[in-house]
């Protein structure tokens, strides 16, 4: 028997993963929602608070020390371009050895355990590093492993979450994102004063928050699976948009919207700086991530319930984007820290309605239960491929046209990303 045909044969007779979808499902109970979205909140602990205000800050000083401090502009925008590339290469890859992880404590949690303890490594040294290369190294090795641990963490809800629990599945996992800003960028702007002991401090925490999801959260064991075959492997990852459309338009619906809040927030530090000339511009970026936080967990569980006893996501989906465009128009027009602090409120409420469905919607539309942590990695290339692209094009449009220009481009680019989700079919 050829290889090929052994790896046909062993996998039909491997079990398939259990449907949570179907009517008889039971709901998850709440400690494993909790204990999820405590994992979730050390992910993005770690992912999205260096950036707010300790990697601008060495990236300002390393400009500073070659004697051009203009300079940090593109050194950030190169810099969170390269560490993208490898956050684009490791999520639908750790997805895809997921699916196949046969372990003890299940396929995902030994994923979520190992990128956390590689992420806290490279944040301590990444604390130390004065040079630019040395930086941009441990920021990719960052991002891989975060990208890992998302990958694996998001699996679980296609894997155990039954359909009408999604919505607000969802909502509580979604939380830790705007959660993470705020207090990510309160640790490390306010209770911890200085560069090397707020990494260490992210370091602890994104090891710490993983361990109740270790300990309760439950995943169940692969007891099977087809042989390794490199060449079949690789060739899993090929998609094709005509046989699957739902999953197509979603994901390039994700990757508009999620491109213009990359290319919105990129600048966010240098905006509050050298255009509303904040004295603190660290602090002017709590106070909006506060803000910002507040009106996004206000809203974020009510929209979840709301779209699963409706049993709709795309409603919820455009109208969140369009209010999200709509607020950081106020970023493009106006000049006022006042009207920054409103436009920061409107931007959590749309943000904050936006992942209580996103991740529910894409759950419904994934092509293959035996593929569920590739497929979810694979579209999840559209978070980390617009961080890739956002400096890109950010960039140039600073350049060019300003702090202006640059959120004019970023209301448009989420329109069209709202536009995108309308021709899904199978999920109302």
């Amino acid at each position: 028997m050829s290889a090929e045909v052994a790896a046909k044969v062993a996998a039909e007779n491997s079990p398939r993963p259990e449907d949570p979808s179907g009517p008889g499902a039971a709901p998850v109970p709440m400690r494993w929602i909790v204990s999820l979205s405590l994992a979730m909140l050390g992910l993005w602990l770690a992912a999205l608070s260096p950036l707010q205000a300790l990697f601008p800050r060495q990236i300002e000083a390393i400009a500073r020390a070659s004697g051009h401090p203009g300079d940090k502009n593109s050194l950030l925008a190169w810099a969170t371009g390269l560490a993208s590339v490898a956050a684009i290469l490791a999520c639908p890859i750790a997805g895809a050895l997921s699916d196949r992880t046969m372990s003890r404590l299940g396929r995902r949690r030994p994923w979520a355990l190992g990128g956390a303890v590689i992420c806290a490594a490279a944040l301590a040294a990444q604390s130390v590093q004065t040079g630019f290369a040395g930086l941009v190294l441990c920021l990719c090795v960052v991002q891989a492993a975060i990208n890992a641990m998302y990958a694996a963490l998001s699996a679980t809800i296609a894997d155990q979450v039954p359909t009408r629990q999604r919505g607000l599945v969802s909502a509580f996992v979604g939380l830790p994102l705007p959660v993470g800003l705020i207090l990510g960028t309160l640790l490390t702007t306010t209770l911890v004063r200085g560069t090397v002991p707020g990494y260490l401090l992210l370091a602890v925490l994104v090891v710490v928050l993983q361990l109740p999801f270790l300990i309760w959260g439950r995943d169940p064991v692969l007891t099977a699976r087809e042989p390794f075959v490199l060449r079949r492997f690789l060739a899993d990852f090929k998609f094709s948009p005509r046989a699957h459309p739902d999953f197509a338009w979603v994901g390039a619906g994700r990757f508009a919207i999620q491109l213009g809040n990359a290319v919105g927030l990129l600048y966010l530090y240098y905006y509050l700086q050298d255009v509303l000339h904040r004295p603190d511009p660290a602090q002017s970026v709590l106070t909006l991530v506060i803000i910002y936080t507040l009106s996004a967990m206000v809203i974020s569980v009510v929209v979840g319930r709301w779209s699963d006893r409706t049993g709709r996501r795309k409603p919820f989906v455009i109208g969140s984007s369009v209010m999200m465009a709509g607020a950081v128009l106020v970023f493009a027009l106006g000049e006022d820290w006042t009207a920054a602090m409103l436009a920061g409120a409107v931007l959590g409420l749309g943000y904050g309605s936006y992942l209580a469905i996103d991740n529910a919607l894409i759950t419904e539309v994934l092509p293959d239960e035996l593929s569920r942590g590739k497929d979810l990695g694979l579209i999840s290339v559209a978070n980390t491929g617009s961080q890739a692209l956002a400096p890109a094009i950010a960039g140039p449009i600073v350049a060019v046209f300003g702090y202006s220009g640059l959120y004019v481009t970023t209301g448009a680019v989420i329109l069209i990303g709202a536009a995108l989700i309308q021709p899904v079919r199978s999920v109302r």
